[in-house]
């Protein structure tokens, strides 16, 4: 099966499971299929209010995203309304019902649960208010207008590829290096009601699974499957519980060999490190401790690659997926279409989303000063510190 034909069918699927209990979304043309403004006219961003509704501020991922989303709208001269929710679906849905009460003209939406918001989102389509999804689809109703996130797929692929190259099956340009194994890994994914989720899974497991096949790596918890290794809400604390678990199942309680762990965001990333730890795997890789891979380089554990502690991280410039969102608001201000590099991918359940797809790197030790700090996304000294100024 292509990757395409994969991912349309994996999204629909993945939204028609998780719409179990939600709201039903209802019809429409979208939220955007007239400009912003009373009867349609155009509207200048100085008359127009972003309502900016982020998932968390418990992941200095999203403290980011949202920061960036609002200083960048700032100077294109919108006002702006920025909420975070405490990862609490019922929070969320309030802080769009009060946007739109108080007059949001665009709304930019990063959903906990990408089927809990349709009641919101037909109201906004009431209202003629163009919704943009900000790097999580919004499934099962035709009010969500444009999407803005990276090539998920591809950062899944990336995050079994550094898994790879930290066990030495991979050499750094990606390339086999005769390495034969077997080792024993063990496999994470993100949060069930994250649509995001199953991208960053499948792009993972058509990575590992030729070496799954022969035998050239190992999973001797036997969970291979996404559903049985999901980490609700992406949480450290479940993370390391889980893995403290299967240590305790499957590896002896850490005296038995475990060579790498596949992760899929950098704070379940410390949590599973953590349970390593503790299990007197070792401090950093040099002396035990099993390979780990992660996604959105977090300073702490930009800071851990750093120390050998972490392996590798994928880079999602958040700056950049803000400038996006900011040029579709731009658009829809202006009463015209937001560019999209894909209009097939993207399927919620209702409609294809237009959307704007970003690229992402692997991060290791190596090439930290050339794609973070350099940048300017990170200082050299935040890395020294693992923590940002």
């Amino acid at each position: 099966m292509t990757k395409k034909s994969w991912i349309n069918r994996a999204a629909a699927s993945f939204a028609g499971l998780t719409m179990v209990g939600a709201l039903a979304a209802c019809g429409g043309g979208g939220a955007g299929s007239a400009p912003a403004g009373d009867g349609g006219e155009e509207m200048s961003a100085e008359d127009m209010t972003v309502g900016v509704a982020m998932p968390t501020e418990t992941s200095e991922r999203w403290i980011a995203d949202g920061a960036a989303v609002e200083s960048q709208l700032e100077e294109a001269g919108f006002d702006v309304e920025l909420q975070f929710a405490n990862d609490d679906i019922p929070t969320q849905q309030q802080q769009i019902d009060q946007m739109i009460t108080k007059g949001a003209d665009i709304l930019i939406v990063a959903s906990i649960d990408g089927t809990a918001l349709s009641t919101q989102l037909q109201a906004a389509a009431d209202q003629d208010i163009p919704i943009i999804a900000y790097d999580r689809l919004i499934n099962g109703t035709q009010n969500v207008d444009h999407y803005v996130t990276f090539d998920n797929y591809q950062v899944g692929v990336q995050q079994g590829t550094s898994l790879l190259r930290g066990l030495g099956v991979l050499d750094e340009n990606g390339e086999e290096t005769g390495e034969e194994g077997p080792f024993k890994v063990e496999l994470f994914a993100g949060s069930p009601d994250d649509n995001n989720t199953a991208y960053f899974w499948q792009g993972a497991i058509d990575t590992l699974q030729p070496y799954l096949d022969s035998g050239v790596l190992e999973v001797p918890s036997g969970q291979t499957e996404m559903d049985q290794v999901t980490t609700l809400r992406w949480s450290q604390e479940t993370a390391q519980k889980r893995m403290e678990d299967l240590l305790t199942a499957h590896y002896g309680g850490g005296s038995e060999q475990l060579d790498g762990v596949l992760s899929p965001y950098d704070g379940i990333s410390r949590g599973i490190i953590t349970a390593l730890q503790n299990a007197g795997y070792g401090r950093s890789i040099e002396d035990g401790l099993p390979v780990t891979s992660g996604q959105d380089a977090e300073i702490a554990s930009v800071k851990l690659i750093n120390d050998g502690v972490q392996f590798a991280t994928i880079f999602k410039d958040t700056r950049k997926l803000a400038t996006q969102a900011v040029e579709a608001a731009k658009s829809f201000a202006a009463g015209e279409e937001p560019e999209a590099n894909d209009t097939e991918t993207y399927d919620n359940g209702e409609k294809v989303v237009p959307s704007f797809l970003l690229e992402s790197d692997i991060v290791v030790a190596e090439n930290i000063e050339s794609l973070l700090i350099d940048s300017g996304y990170w200082t050299a000294e935040e890395v020294e510190a693992g923590q940002a100024e």
